[in-house]
């Protein structure tokens, strides 16, 4: 008795058989799809929020400039009159020091908003936007443009 307790057959040794590993790994499969399939589109979803959020901050910084210097700045002067005076403005000392904003962000796909006075699209004194994910004008879904006329 003592000798069998000793001696363990073969087939009873502990451990996990290739089938048991398998239908682990395609259950683990199965999980991380669903999660994928759920995960990102909402991903494309909080780049449009960014965006949106960022050209509603910029045309609060641009009316505060407006209110400022009685004018937008023009399209030379683009966006960069937010942060620092342009050359050529006709009153600086109107000009709030440190700016209208303390750095101009970039969309969420890493290019800068683009700023057109006077307004070609929504009819307004200024158009701010960007072209989505694939930085090329129209477009649909995560690549459709993003504008303050929307």
């Amino acid at each position: 008795m003592l000798l069998a307790r000793l001696i363990r057959p073969a087939f009873d040794e502990e451990g996990f058989t290739l089938t048991e590993l398998m239908v682990v790994l395609v259950i683990l499969g199965l999980l991380a799809t669903i999660v994928i399939i759920n995960v990102l589109p909402a991903a494309d979803q909080a780049n449009n929020t960014k965006a949106r959020a960022d050209i509603a901050t910029l045309e609060s910084a641009l009316e505060q400039y407006r209110l400022d210097n009685m004018t937008y700045p023009r399209s030379e002067q683009g966006l960069q009159a937010l942060i620092a005076p342009p050359s050529d403005l006709a009153q600086p000392q109107r000009y709030r020091q440190g700016g209208y904003i303390r750095r101009l962000p970039n969309d969420p796909w890493g290019n800068a908003y683009i700023y057109v006075a006077p307004g070609t699209r929504g009819g307004g004194p200024f158009d701010i936007m960007t072209y989505g994910a694939d930085g090329q004008p129209g477009g649909e879904a995560e690549n459709a443009d993003i504008g303050n006329w929307q």
